[in-house]
């Protein structure tokens, strides 16, 4: 299945991972380990994870305070946000899904 990331989302991503090996060596390596094994899950079972609006849904990431926020129109995925789940929740709303 095809997946589409926001250029806003991959360098909200980059930031985190920077931020995370900033705080603790490695850390930052173990953030990307858990937002891969979230976008294979959603890859896996798109229809999955709760609608948060409208056709957006969200899956968290484990241990980390973040969740992927994406659409899914029954043949590919487009990622609109990997966010931390305590700063700004509605910032994305402006991000078109195509």
């Amino acid at each position: 299945m095809k997946v589409n990331i926001h250029p806003e989302a991959l360098t909200e991503f980059e930031e985190a991972v920077g931020f995370y090996e900033e705080q603790q060596p490695g850390l930052g390596e173990r953030l990307v380990e858990a937002i891969e094994a979230a976008i294979q899950g959603i890859e896996m079972s798109p229809t999955r994870w709760p609608l948060l609006e409208g056709n957006i849904r969200r899956r968290r990431v484990k241990v980390f305070p973040y969740g992927i926020l994406y659409h899914f129109d029954g043949k590919s995925i487009f990622i609109l946000a990997i966010m931390h789940s305590h700063r700004k929740p509605t910032y994305w709303g402006s991000r078109s899904a195509t």
